[in-house]
């Protein structure tokens, strides 16, 4: 198993969008666990085909996600993928968008 992997969490999706979409991690675990945003992230953006963007729809109890999600994206994923905060959501969560580039 590795540091990111989480039995306890659904997967955030179970197929590749070819489209853009967003993946909610505002779920009770989301909440609860940071690892769990961090998961989902990832599953989030392997399950995002080339050319698309999926927004990541973070949990407001951790604050702004480029400081914990960006490190590990860009460990993960590289220069295959391009981020952008966009905004805090009136719930109190905050998007991060993900674009996963041709390749």
């Amino acid at each position: 198993m590795s540091e990111h992997t989480l039995s306890a969490a659904e997967p955030v999706t179970d197929r590749v969008h070819h489209n853009s979409w967003s993946a909610n991690l505002e779920q009770p675990v989301h909440e609860e666990r940071r690892d769990a945003v961090v998961t989902g992230a990832i599953q989030a953006v392997e399950h995002t085909a080339p050319g698309y963007h999926v927004n990541l729809v973070t949990h407001g109890a951790h604050g702004r996600p480029e400081s914990y999600l960006g490190p590990v994206l860009h460990a993960r994923f590289g220069d295959s993928i391009d981020w952008t905060y966009v905004d805090q959501c009136g719930c109190g969560g905050h998007v991060l968008r993900v674009r996963v580039e041709d390749r």
